[in-house]
């Protein structure tokens, strides 16, 4: 599995869920982008796409992974780097959790008086990527999500090919997979045993 995590914090913030991840028997292989954690640079659109896709060509040209086998999960902006990947790339599924349609969309729901649309430079347009995606796809949201609300997750899901399937959790936005964590091991269970 090659995990992409959320904008806040780093790959140390992430122990609950690489715990849960392994005790389900995932090999996780997670990375901070350009200027999370220790990693130097600065964070942008381009550069954590990048950084994905380093990681990518590391599992599967370095360590000779194949593609089929590699599982791309990204939780809140590693979403939406996740989708970029598997749009470009050959994988074997694609997991997202609390993940959003785009920052505009975001930005339009806080500011609905500014032309948000035309002012951002970071796009992160998950909604209009998804749907080239060529893989298994599961998609965890938690109706509690105090940032992004289940529309987003509803608007994703409908864009996506099968096969596809949205598992509604409880709790908020950084910790619906423990507030849920039965539901949510169990649909990683399915996922993980090829049905999705």
């Amino acid at each position: 599995m090659l995990f992409l995590h959320g904008n806040a914090g780093n790959i140390s913030y992430r122990l609950d869920k690489l715990a849960i991840l392994r005790d389900l028997g995932a090999n996780v292989f997670i990375i901070d982008y350009r200027g999370y954690g220790r990693s130097e640079g600065k964070p942008n659109e381009p550069g954590t796409y990048l950084d994905a896709q380093a990681a990518y060509e590391h599992l599967t040209k370095r360590l000779s992974l194949e593609p089929g086998g590699i599982v791309v999960y990204g939780e809140s902006l590693g979403s939406a780097v996740a989708v970029d990947l598997a749009s470009r790339t050959s994988v074997g599924g694609v997991i997202i959790e609390e993940a959003f349609t785009s920052i505009a969309d975001v930005g339009q729901r806080m500011y609905p008086f500014l032309p948000v649309r035309w002012l951002v430079r970071n796009k992160y347009d998950s909604l209009s990527m998804i749907g080239r995606i060529n893989a298994p796809l599961l998609i965890f949201h938690s109706r509690d999500d105090e940032y992004f609300s289940m529309r987003h997750a509803e608007r994703l899901l409908a864009a996506a090919r099968e096969p596809k399937r949205l598992v509604v959790l409880r709790g908020g936005h950084n910790d619906a997979f423990l507030v849920s964590e039965q539901i949510y091991r169990d649909a990683l269970k399915q996922f993980f045993a090829g049905r999705v």
